[in-house]
């Protein structure tokens, strides 16, 4: 317990108000490719996962954009949302750990998007706006880096180019996966 606190790798006092809840905690956490969203009950000898998703269970939905995305996240907590209330969750509280938090990131992306999908949590108010939610700001960001600099815009929007994506779709490639979301596709069982 010491090794972590020093490590800064938990916050305990954090941790004992979010358990103190009473509610399964929605733990979301970020790496430079994916987003990794779980529901965590505690019990006496250990978390319990009951539901997880991360953003690499978007693509046999059709997501064609980069893990890391905002977009990627909202998709991602929805996912999430609808397997952990296939498992009978209702509510959570948001677990963001020690990570750095700024409004309009894509941890509070990911904790959006469980909520619109009918999870009830709490959380800040610290969500993106609805256009960079569906990645509007990748659209015009990729329009301008092609009329300005091609080498540039195939070197940021590699990943997207070698997979066979084109950057400028992904406000429409996330609304398809966002419908394949609600129609259930996905959310098979509560676990990955």
């Amino acid at each position: 317990m010491l090794k972590r606190r020093l490590n800064k790798k938990t916050d305990y006092g954090q941790r004992l108000a979010l358990l103190k809840s009473g509610l399964p905690r929605l733990v979301v956490r970020k790496t430079n490719n994916k987003i990794l969203i779980q529901l965590v009950e505690f019990i006496t000898s250990g978390d319990k996962t009951i539901a997880e998703a991360s953003s690499l269970d978007l693509a046999p939905l059709g997501w064609k954009g980069h893990g890391g995305s905002v977009p990627a996240a909202y998709l991602a907590g929805m996912l999430a949302a609808g397997k952990a209330m296939k498992q009978g969750v209702k509510e959570a509280i948001a677990d963001i750990g020690i990570q750095y938090s700024r409004k309009g990131v894509a941890i509070y992306a990911a904790i959006k998007g469980a909520k619109d999908a009918g999870l009830n949590i709490s959380a800040g108010e610290a969500f993106p706006d609805d256009a960079r939610i569906r990645g509007e700001h990748i659209v015009q960001y990729a329009k301008f880096l092609k009329s300005k600099n091609k080498a540039a815009y195939e070197k940021q929007f590699s990943s997207y180019l070698k997979g066979g994506a084109d950057p400028e779709d992904t406000a429409k490639n996330f609304e398809e996966v966002k419908q394949a979301i609600k129609s259930g596709r996905g959310i098979d069982d509560g676990k990955r």
